[in-house]
């Protein structure tokens, strides 16, 4: 492997007012935001961030070709942390980042017309990101981790099939020890272990509060598996380079739930080499999810730069949230799982129904104005009934997960429809009486909960959403009745 030059020569060269000076405070989606205080950077590591009219050479390793900029038609944002610079800019257009009602995030400064084209909003060059080949031989970009140390070794030890997170920690805890390394100063605008919903940081009884025996069994495994991971390899004949970069257990599960929550995968072209990666990238993983999201990333391979992308047709008022979609077709415990929260308009989650009812699927659909394939599915809202409200993410997910016949030349017998509507709805009164509290008692207890763990308050909205969305199923049940067998 070549060696390794680590990055160097702070420029600290962003945007900067001189009239905004309020320091800017960062979380992950759905997390309050301190600064983060369980980093190894030591105090001393972290220099004061001062803007700088002094020119600096070109990075000796990165030296992108000269290429003609797309600057986009909107406004460039301003925050404080900008002035975080490394050789070439972060760019953003158009967007400000500030805290919202489900944490921090990205949203619109000012209105957005729709095109028949994506526009850009931000641009992050690779030299900011921490990336790592999916498959071997293991490829860094920036290559920053010099030959013979031994967190390579502890990172080729890994399963290449599926332990990415595991790798991607490592070299995550590296680049925070790496002398003036740009995520030593990044590392703190991420949640410490204190903020992190992550069920990894979890304990015994806030898995118990899930009251999901596969999800909790799901995160055992995957906390014994990081716990053993360390221990093979931060023992204490450990090598002090490594034992420094996690002293304690704690230190690398945190780690590792920075990687699982905050890594995208995409596939990057560099000159003629193409490859999946695994990709931790600043700023844009500041976008929360949406189901709908209006946003997308685009690798620009002509000068090594991921963009952020509205979609074509998007229309975006101002002070509307950029969002993407961190993964499509999985259900809420997935994103429980990977994320540490979950959504109660989730279109894909599932009822695990095991009677022989069936309602009739066309006239299922009619009613609620969903159109589209079942991979496709969507509410036609252009149709809806006096701008009824009631169709959401939930409703389309029952028209994917109820047992269902379909014939468009046979009409459903009212009567027939009756009674699988009647089953249906029995059945999923069964679901929720296997709970040991109802969503009135989780609603109050989060409404009464003062400084609960963030695991633990995930864990009871978790469970809080699974139930919402079988009452949601029952409620459309009760409205396709009304609206088609009268």
């Amino acid at each position: 492997m070549a060696s390794s030059v680590a990055l160097h020569q702070l420029t600290n060269c962003f945007f900067i007012d001189s009239q905004e000076q309020s320091a800017l405070s960062y979380t992950r989606p759905r997390y309050s935001f301190t600064r983060h205080r369980g980093s190894s950077v030591t105090n001393n590591l972290i220099r004061p961030i001062k803007a700088s009219s002094v020119e600096t050479p070109p990075f000796p390793l990165f030296q992108p070709p000269k290429v003609e900029e797309s600057p986009s038609e909107l406004e460039p944002a301003d925050p404080d942390f900008y002035k975080i610079g490394y050789v070439r800019s972060m760019r953003a257009y158009g967007v400000e980042f500030k805290e919202g009602p489900d944490g921090f995030g990205v949203y619109a400064s000012k209105d957005v017309e729709p095109l028949r084209r994506a526009r850009m909003i931000m641009e992050i060059p690779i030299e900011l990101m921490l990336t790592i080949s999916k498959k071997l031989p293991w490829m860094f970009f920036p290559d920053i981790i010099p030959i013979g140390h031994p967190i390579f070794d502890i990172i080729n030890s890994t399963d290449p099939e599926i332990d990415w997170d595991l790798r991607m920690a490592c070299l995550l805890l590296y680049a925070f020890d790496c002398k003036d390394n740009f995520w030593q100063l990044y590392g703190d605008f991420l949640p410490s272990a204190d903020e992190c919903t992550s069920l990894l940081l979890a304990t015994e009884e806030e898995l118990l509060e899930l009251q999901d025996e596969n999800l909790a069994s799901n995160m055992r495994k995957q906390q014994h598996r990081a716990l053993e991971f360390w221990e093979k390899n931060w023992h204490s004949g450990a090598p002090l380079k490594i034992r420094r970069l996690a002293h304690d257990p704690e230190r690398f599960i945190w780690a590792v739930s920075m990687a699982q929550s905050r890594c995208i995968n995409m596939q990057m072209r560099i000159g003629a080499l193409v490859q999946d990666a695994n990709m931790i990238v600043p700023y844009a993983d500041m976008l929360n999810h949406s189901f709908q999201p209006n946003c997308f990333f685009h690798w620009r391979f002509k000068d090594r730069m991921l963009e952020v992308m509205i979609n074509a047709g998007q229309q975006i008022k101002k002070g509307e949230e950029m969002t993407i979609n961190y993964m499509n077709g999985q259900m809420n415990d997935i994103f429980m799982q990977r994320y540490g929260f979950s959504s109660p308009v989730n279109p894909w989650d599932v009822l695990p129904f095991s009677g022989n009812a069936r309602i009739h699927l066309d006239s299922f659909l009619s009613t609620f104005n969903i159109s589209g394939l079942p991979e496709e599915y969507y509410h036609n809202s252009q149709l809806t009934r006096n701008g009824d409200s009631f169709v959401d993410g939930a409703v389309v997910a029952a028209a994917r997960t109820l047992p269902t016949w379909s014939d468009r030349d046979i009409p459903p017998l009212p009567s027939e429809e009756r009674k699988a509507v009647k089953e249906l709805q029995e059945e999923c009164q069964k679901m929720l009486a296997k709970f040991p509290t109802t969503s009135k008692e989780d609603q109050k207890l989060l409404d009464t909960m003062v400084e609960a763990s963030r695991p633990l308050e995930a864990a009871i909205k978790y469970r809080l959403h699974r139930k919402k969305f079988i009452e949601k199923v029952i409620k459309s049940l009760d409205i396709y009745q009304e609206r088609l067998l009268f």
